[in-house]
């Protein structure tokens, strides 16, 4: 859900960390902000366009095991917070994409029934806008080389429809788009026909008005046979895998809650995603990343860590990739990373050794971003990616280099006095890079750092 806005970042608190309801203002004695949910999330209430917090959810996306992102969408228009929302998506696609992870949109009809009802558009001119939305879509998202496709076509979700009931209004959107961007369409629990290709279900939390508000299991499982069992027959289609549900409308006095889902300590996850590994579906949508205001959240919160995160990488190796090597213990890199690009944000320096950072949990060099954050949080100098080739000892210099490196030379460890520097590095926003060729020796060489 890229639709957090929140402050230092912006000037104001947006919406769903508020519901015209909470402040964020203030804090408990533990330093918590007063959000709308029952949960909190690892580095506080954040805004969706926040460079720093985009890195921080894409690399534990890519540490966790996660392929790829689906945005929450609705359409380019500067009507409500839907401009702000697609603001932080197109940011969203383009950390998704140095990531290495692949991207998709929902799109929500609902956009065109609230601009309807406000008179933003009159409802003769509704599919008409919609089509230029999708026109929109396709110049700016379907386009790019991260974009999902399946058999050749961009996939779409619908969370719906809510306004577009009639499938025969969905070719009529499509039309003006290119043959190459006419999209696997899927819709909300049932195929809307002619149009998509199947559904995606979503946690059935309707069933929960007959048993106090409360899904039972029964129920849930009930739900995902019947699900699977109609999806059979379709071209394709999406299972979903989530943790739980547990809203905060009804506290925020934006209307009734919709129920609730117990986490079961981790019981719901393992059945949904359990499910969704084994079965023919062609994607398993993870619900969801943050939508914090339902409580579905797998993103790292003070309340269950990284544990849903954890289960995933499990999951993967499990189902479909036993090579997978990320655990748990690699989880917390990008939140160390985050604090450090917090702490130094004003340092060029350091901004670029984070950059470099960044490069290499993506590129799979996860040790060596590890080594390079430990010297940054201890004020250290590093030597990594040390290697003899061709009669040239190189190795890169990192960590904290904030003014400048000497590197010295010795052939006696127990002689303080026997130290020589070989080379003077400045502090620079480039990789440092020391060589230096080997000769054949009686005695050994040592290298060490040294601040100027």
């Amino acid at each position: 859900m890229p639709w957090f806005v929140a402050k230092p970042y912006s000037p104001n608190w947006g919406w769903h960390w508020t519901m015209n309801h909470f402040n964020p203002d203030t804090m408990d004695a533990s330093g918590r902000r007063q959000i709308a949910s029952w949960y909190y999330p690892q580095i506080g209430p954040y805004d969706s366009l926040d460079p720093v917090v985009l890195e921080y959810h894409v690399l534990l996306m890519k540490l966790g095991g996660i392929d790829g992102v689906i945005a929450d969408w609705y359409g380019y228009d500067n009507y409500l917070d839907y401009g702000a929302v697609n603001q932080r998506t197109l940011a969203l696609l383009g950390y998704a994409r140095k990531a290495g992870l692949k991207f998709s949109l929902c799109y929500e009809d609902a956009s065109i029934k609230n601009e309807v009802n406000g008179g933003y558009i009159s409802s003769n001119a509704a599919i008409a806008h919609a089509q230029q939305t999708m026109l929109y879509a396709q110049t700016n998202f379907f386009t790019d080389s991260s974009y999902l496709r399946l058999n050749a076509k961009p996939v779409l979700l619908n969370f719906g429809p809510q306004y577009f009931i009639a499938g025969t209004n969905w070719p009529a959107i499509f039309s003006v788009l290119d043959s190459t961007n006419q999209p696997a369409f899927f819709t909300e629990d049932n195929r809307s026909l002619p149009a998509a290709s199947g559904a995606f279900n979503w946690p059935p939390m309707y069933l929960s008005q007959t048993n106090n508000g409360v899904l039972s299991a029964n129920a849930l499982n009930s739900y995902l046979d019947a699900f699977q069992n109609k999806a059979a027959s379709w071209p394709a289609y999406l299972s979903g895998g989530f943790p739980r549900f547990h809203d905060i409308y009804q506290q925020a006095g934006v209307g009734s809650s919709y129920g609730s889902l117990d986490d079961a300590n981790g019981a719901t996850f393992t059945n949904t995603m359990g499910r969704a590994m084994t079965n023919a579906s062609a994607f398993v949508q993870v619900i969801t990343w943050n939508d914090f205001g339902e409580g579905t959240m797998i993103e790292p919160t003070l309340e269950f860590g990284y544990r849903d995160l954890g289960m995933i990488q499990n999951f993967r190796r499990q189902y479909g990739d036993a090579a997978f090597s990320c655990t748990t213990n690699e989880l917390s890199t990008p939140y160390r990373l985050y604090q450090l690009r917090r702490q130094y944000a004003a340092n060029p320096n350091l901004t670029a050794e984070m950059d470099r950072v960044f490069t290499n949990i993506v590129s799979g060099s996860v040790a060596t971003a590890k080594l390079q954050l430990t010297g940054i949080e201890s004020n250290r100098f590093v030597i990594y990616e040390c290697a003899i080739t061709n009669s040239q000892l190189q190795f890169s210099i990192g960590g904290y280099v904030a003014s400048g490196v000497k590197v010295l030379n010795s052939s006696n460890l127990t002689d303080n006095t026997a130290w020589q520097t070989v080379t003077t590095l400045p502090a620079t926003t480039n990789k440092s890079i020391f060589t230096a060729p080997i000769q054949p020796a009686a005695t050994a060489s040592f290298y060490k750092l040294q601040g100027m």
